[in-house]
């Protein structure tokens, strides 16, 4: 219990440390504009930020805090359900093995819909851990509830209602709730929650299931084998659940999988219930990885009874050496945060954003009455957003798609004549110079475009950023 309370405090510590990134910026872009869905995600990430800037105020730390106070919660909910399955001794062990992974320390300091749906997820499985095996009635509406909320967080959630199916399925003994009342009526309630998001979706042309299935369905349907992509999912998974515990899931999974297509044997019920809940999230991602780019997040959920099913096999000394690879990492980690060893050659980072939004608010002292806008889907414009008190646009403004941006009913038209700041990120950042050229897209919306010098961010006297610099004259909105 030392080492979860070791972990958990260590980042709580490094939380007053950790800069703003562009997801937590964008996530809390949600919370100021509620709606009842997004374009790109659930809300369920953007009511919660709502929710605590509400009672503690906007700020940087708050945003970290409430990513570490429902992680947190995630850590607990997972040591309940962990309880229903293993000893006492194999308990303690899968509470280490699970906080001291990276995806742990990652859902603590980074505000994404992977956060709230891990916590609805185990509170899922909680609840119909509670309605199948105690046969509690209730808990199959609480379960309901539950996984209607994690899909409000984030659409893979709907793995929940194919887990709770094939376990049913492929139980002999619980085969008969297939047919309960008590099953389809949480099914029912479970879609009934997630109601907000269908709504929002039919107002919007099922604009967010489109953008998230079309373009993924048909790179997947080409089905051109990717080794490249192949080797970098195993590297992100690999490095979420560190070796030892990433070995010990490759180790059950064959074991399990080996017992049922040649012995034609499943594994008992209650380790049956913990598969279906891992292997279709876990192992389905994976398949699918030689062909198609799967994020290193999309298997998180699979996480919360996968390692449940680790602690059943690990051993004191792999448990010994996951805990000092898992520190050595984190040590690593609080370097990189404290003094920036290593430049992140990304948007995706936590250095700089505030020193642009300075340089920015006195480029408009500079040239008053313009507006700022951005062309990198979301990052800058919503780091932006998060620091200026005057609203920053996206790529909207030059006609490009630009994810929820789309949806906040501006009428562009009334910025008819305006002059503008364009903020570009030089992402590599190989010398301070100007960039030399303007984007033809820019100068079809304005009369004319002067590149002014480029912001450079500095950290201990080190260049570490840049941002292009554009002075846009007299915008026209072409719609």
């Amino acid at each position: 219990m030392s080492w979860v309370l070791g972990f958990q405090a260590f980042r709580f510590l490094l939380l007053p440390f950790m800069g703003l990134m562009p997801q937590d910026a964008y996530y809390y872009f949600y919370g100021q504009h509620l709606s009842l869905s997004y374009f790109d995600h659930p809300g369920m990430i953007g009511y919660i930020l709502r929710l605590f800037s509400e009672i503690f105020g906007q700020s940087v730390f708050v945003v970290k805090f409430t990513d570490f106070v429902i992680t947190s919660l995630t850590i607990y909910s997972f040591y309940t359900l962990a309880s229903y399955f293993l000893s006492e001794q194999k308990l303690k062990r899968a509470l280490v093995l699970i906080s001291s992974t990276i995806f742990i320390s990652i859902l603590s300091f980074n505000s994404t819909p992977d956060v709230p749906l891990l916590l609805f997820w185990t509170l899922s499985v909680i609840c119909l851990y509670k309605a199948i095996f105690e046969n509690k009635k209730i808990f199959w509406v609480l379960a309901g509830v539950a996984m209607g909320l994690s899909f409000n967080s984030k659409y893979t959630a709907i793995l929940l209602q194919f887990g709770l199916l094939a376990f049913l399925v492929f139980s002999n003994k619980y085969r008969k709730l297939l047919i309960s009342p008590w099953t389809w009526l949480c099914l029912i309630i479970s879609v009934a929650v997630t109601f907000p998001v269908w709504w929002w979706n039919y107002q919007n042309e099922f604009a967010s299931f489109a953008f998230q299935s079309s373009n993924r369905t048909s790179s997947i349907s080409k089905f051109q084998i990717k080794p490249k992509l192949f080797f970098g999912a195993l590297g992100h998974q690999l490095f979420l659940l560190l070796p030892i515990l990433f070995w010990i899931f490759i180790v059950f999974i064959f074991k399990y999988v080996k017992r049922a297509v040649v012995k034609f044997k499943l594994p008992q019920s209650k380790t049956l219930f913990l598969l279906a809940f891992f292997i279709p999230t876990f192992v389905g991602f994976f398949a699918l990885t030689p062909i198609y780019w799967v994020k290193l997040n999309w298997m998180m959920p699979s996480y919360i009874t996968g390692i449940i099913l680790a602690g059943m096999f690990v051993t004191k000394k792999q448990l010994k050496a996951q805990v000092i690879i898992s520190v050595v990492f984190h040590v690593a980690l609080s370097l990189q945060v404290l003094f920036y060893l290593v430049p992140i050659k990304s948007d995706d980072t936590w250095v700089g954003w505030e020193e642009l939004a300075a340089e920015t608010t006195k480029l408009k002292e500079v040239y008053p009455n313009t507006f700022v806008f951005s062309n990198d889907s979301y990052k800058t414009s919503a780091a932006l957003n998060f620091y200026l008190s005057d609203k920053v646009y996206a790529q909207n403004i030059i006609g490009l798609n630009a994810l929820h941006f789309d949806y906040l009913k501006d009428d562009l038209s009334t910025l008819n004549g305006k002059d503008a700041i364009y903020i570009d990120s030089d992402k590599r950042f190989r010398n301070p110079d100007k960039k030399g050229e303007v984007d033809p897209v820019l100068q079809g919306y304005f009369e004319n475009i002067i590149e002014l010098s480029p912001i450079i961010i500095k950290r201990n006297n080190k260049e570490i950023r840049k941002f292009w610099v554009f002075y846009c004259k007299n915008y026209q909105n072409k719609k």
